[in-house]
């Protein structure tokens, strides 16, 4: 059964869908099954994917169409050894498609049981948002990933995230949890990233990670080149952190 992860943060621009590409392919690299899915309208990690000129159906179809399965949606990346589920700007009208369904929380839950046993993991890109699409990922999720660029903003992003984490918890997935905080764009010279990391390690200990992923030219280069970082800069310090993340998510893997 795969377990599914949801890359989150209440903020854009902190490396959600840098995050959850590079996890995704370094778990492919130590044989893991992975499907990653777009869930954000602006389709950053559908770009990363080469995706085909023309997509008949994408993550909008399987959320507002009952009769469209994941078979209908999957895309396959062989350059990273992951299969995707595609979004485009479609998918900015799906939450008000969906606000009047009976179930409205858990469709994509329900989607994926489908693909349960096809994957050893379904990792999620979420918008930066808290509306019902996201609400959808948490309670599709078991585990949680938060992105965190060490700077003010990011952090109460983050606070207003797990806020929201503990009210689905409560009341539709009981199963979620935080696997764990990533800091990412890092400046590590920077006084300021350094004691909003610091306030952040001693609130949540160690479910931060102690290691991150510093800022790199080399993260904006590829989307274009259509790789991850461990295809484009397998040397790399973001390489070795997405390695090291992989591993990690690898340790930490509760069997349902």
């Amino acid at each position: 059964m795969a377990r599914t992860i949801a890359v989150a943060m209440q903020k854009g621009g902190v490396g959600k869908t840098t995050t959850a590409v590079n996890l995704g392919a370094a778990l492919a690299e130590i044989g893991q099954r992975v499907l990653l899915i777009d869930l954000d309208a602006q389709g950053h990690l559908t770009l990363y994917m080469k995706p085909p000129a023309e997509l008949e159906k994408t993550i909008y179809h399987l959320l507002v169409d009952p009769d469209t399965t994941v078979t209908d949606v999957v895309q396959e990346a062989p350059q990273m050894g992951v299969h995707y589920i595609p979004a485009d700007v479609e998918l900015a009208g799906a939450d008000n498609q969906l606000i009047n369904e009976i179930g409205r929380e858990s469709i994509l839950r329900d989607k994926l049981e489908a693909a349960q046993k096809r994957y050893d993991f379904i990792i999620i890109d979420c918008p930066p948002s808290l509306d019902l699409i996201v609400i959808n990922a948490l309670v599709a999720a078991d585990e949680v990933l938060v992105p965190l660029q060490a700077e003010f903003l990011a952090l109460k992003g983050m606070q207003e995230l797990l806020i929201t984490m503990e009210r689905v918890k409560r009341r539709l997935n009981p199963r979620l949890e935080l696997i764990g905080i990533l800091p990412t764009l890092y400046k590590s010279r920077a006084l300021h990233s350094q004691e909003v990391l610091a306030a952040v390690k001693e609130k949540y200990g160690d479910k931060v990670y102690d290691f991150g992923v510093t800022d790199s030219i080399r993260f904006a280069e590829t989307p274009l080149a259509g790789m991850s970082i461990l295809q484009y800069a397998k040397d790399s310090d973001g390489a070795r952190s997405y390695r090291a993340l992989a591993t990690r998510v690898l340790e930490n893997h509760r069997q349902p």
